[in-house]
């Protein structure tokens, strides 16, 4: 990625991360008024970076969070006393005569930090098919799927503004919300050939659609009765879970 992509990336990340916190504060110090305006600011700038990333850098399909959080444990490179052995995999390694089981050797034990339980040769194919897909290409969108996914980019403020003009106890953008995200996933459902970062975050887009049970007015109307119902439910007849569920 580019330097320019990379502070892009960055500066929506610490969007992402202060939006909620943003939020509060300013419903806390300037009341209802304020929190609808920091809540279009926020997803306004939001949605520039993630279209400036779609059809400028051509960054494909954008994950939530855009840069993936580091896995200190599994990204942890590989220390200078095992590397000097690593070509060398019979003097790491002994073979049990009678069991074929294959264990390190005293000789070449690594230091506390680098430690693991697999073979030498285990972990260097591990980090090394990590770093492949860490490293894979956005795969190419056509027309169909760039629209797709300026759609999702765009669906926040156009659910903003449908709640600006038809309300927050309309149907209207209950339903313009859900419409926009399974006409996104359906037109990107024929996308082939997506690496492992690509297909999950579609399977988190696909999960987060459940989440329209939980919001207006589906909620208030059908949703919250069954739950608490469920909860009461739970709490009188299931020992041990009646503490939570109060």
């Amino acid at each position: 990625q580019s330097l320019p992509q990379q502070k892009l990336l960055t500066w929506l990340s610490v969007l992402e991360c202060v939006e909620v916190f943003a939020e509060m504060g300013t419903a806390r110090v300037w009341g209802e008024m304020g929190r609808w305006t920091i809540i279009v600011l926020i997803q306004l700038a939001k949605a520039i970076l993630r279209l400036l990333l779609l059809l400028w850098y051509k960054a494909g399909i954008q994950t939530s969070p855009p840069i993936v959080p580091l896995n200190r444990e599994q990204q942890q490179p590989l220390h200078p006393q095992d590397m000097e052995g690593s070509s060398s995999g019979k003097d790491q390694t002994y073979v049990g005569k009678r069991s074929s089981r294959v264990v390190r050797s005293l000789q070449s034990t690594p230091s506390l930090q680098s430690r693991h339980w697999g073979s030498p040769q285990q972990r260097e194919e591990s980090q090394s098919r990590r770093a492949e897909e860490m490293n894979q290409p956005p795969t190419p969108l056509g027309l169909q799927e760039t629209i797709a996914e300026s759609l999702y980019i765009t669906r926040p403020l156009l659910h903003l503004l449908s709640l600006g003009v038809w309300g927050q106890r309309s149907w209207k953008p209950w339903l313009l919300s859900a419409v926009l995200d399974i006409s996104s996933l359906s037109l990107l459902s024929d996308l082939k050939d997506l690496n492992r970062r690509e297909r999950a975050e579609l399977r988190r887009r696909t999960i987060l659609l459940l989440y329209y049970l939980l919001r207006s007015p589906f909620y208030d109307r059908y949703s919250e009765g069954r739950i608490l119902l469920l909860l009461r439910l739970l709490a009188d007849y299931v020992p041990g879970v009646g503490f939570v569920t109060r």
